[in-house]
């Protein structure tokens, strides 16, 4: 498995915010979205087996292990790693592009945080819709990362006409920063009375400095 980074912080995102958990960042990404945050994990890591790597994890005495990227999902060693995570009773986050099979890793004690990417990311012709129907009601969660009002009208569009709402599962709207304020989508939330959740990046404000490991 390629490893870009580890670290551990305060979740940032979705309804975990503010809970300490440790970071696992993957190198490579099969999407190139424009607002991209995390370039510098496209093809730079280093090398680690996964029992290597559960030894990393283990120094760290974190219960919940947030698995990202790049895209965590084309390591094809992930689901081994997930196995043994899991028999170790860690409690696991993956967060995803949105564009491979999610499958693979929907086990219990597994927390999906699905990426729908929007037209504003240049991506939006990348999401695997069939992921949709595998998305378990009050476990995994949807976000979508909005560049501006098309972005929104664009993903309530979405979640009428594939019926998001009605899967039990958080969806959460992310403004990209900078660009969208979060006040201004917090407006658009409020007047059409939206179920979803505003998600902006904590860390960012507990670290405004920082552009890793955080």
């Amino acid at each position: 498995m390629k490893v870009n980074e580890i670290f551990a912080t305060i979740e940032g995102e979705t309804s975990l915010t503010g809970l300490p958990m440790l970071f696992v960042r993957f190198t490579g990404c099969p999407l190139r979205c424009t607002y991209c945050d995390t370039a510098y994990a496209y093809d730079k890591g280093t090398g680690m087996s996964v029992e290597k790597l559960i030894e990393t994890i283990d120094t760290y005495g974190l219960s919940t292990v947030h698995l990202t990227g790049g895209e965590p999902l084309a390591q094809s060693k992930l689901p081994v790693l997930v196995g043994k995570l899991l028999e170790k009773n860690y409690r696991l986050v993956i967060e995803t592009g949105g564009s491979l099979d999610i499958k693979p890793v929907t086990m219990e004690g597994v927390r999906i945080m699905l990426d729908i990417k929007t037209p504003g990311s240049g991506m939006d012709s990348h999401n695997c819709l069939s992921n949709l129907k595998q998305m378990r009601s009050r476990t995994d969660e949807f976000k979508f990362t909005l560049c501006h009002r098309k972005d929104y009208d664009w993903a309530v569009n979405f979640l009428e006409r594939h019926r998001l709402k009605e899967t039990g599962c958080i969806i959460n709207f992310s403004p990209v920063s900078p660009g969208l304020a979060p006040a201004e989508l917090a407006d658009w939330i409020l007047k059409d009375r939206l179920p979803v959740r505003l998600n902006c990046q904590l860390h960012r404000f507990i670290w405004p400095d920082q552009n890793r490991g955080v």
